[in-house]
């Protein structure tokens, strides 16, 4: 497999690994919970490693990396049940971003 994968590069591993299911996708309602999980297992692995919380000796090791790709897998699934083009979504928020949002933040000087 290829690193240099484009975002419907990953849309379309993920529809076709699918795709080979009966159940095929879950429903977006389910979806969303599952983004929910994922995230509350992001979020306990950032806290491992940057909080206050550290790891038990009797638990899993897991790393940020992992836990992004799982969220990164749920998100894709969610899309593509919805027939949304996230690099087109993508788009959308990077020209809100820099049009509503271009003097929000404070820019770093280039000189």
């Amino acid at each position: 497999m290829s690193n240099d994968k484009t975002i419907k590069d990953l849309q379309k591993e993920v529809d076709d690994y699918i795709s080979q299911f009966k159940e095929g996708y879950f429903s977006p309602l389910a979806m969303t919970a599952r983004m929910t999980e994922e995230l509350g297992e992001l979020a306990r692995e950032v806290n491992h490693y940057f909080g206050e919380k550290p790891k038990k000796s009797t638990e899993q090791e897991n790393t940020i990396e992992e836990e992004l790709g799982d969220l990164l897998f749920v998100l894709i699934c969610f899309a593509n049940s919805l027939h949304i083009d996230l690099e087109e979504a993508h788009n959308r928020v990077m020209k809100k971003f820099n049009t509503r949002d271009k003097d929000r933040w404070t820019k770093i000087d280039e000189s």
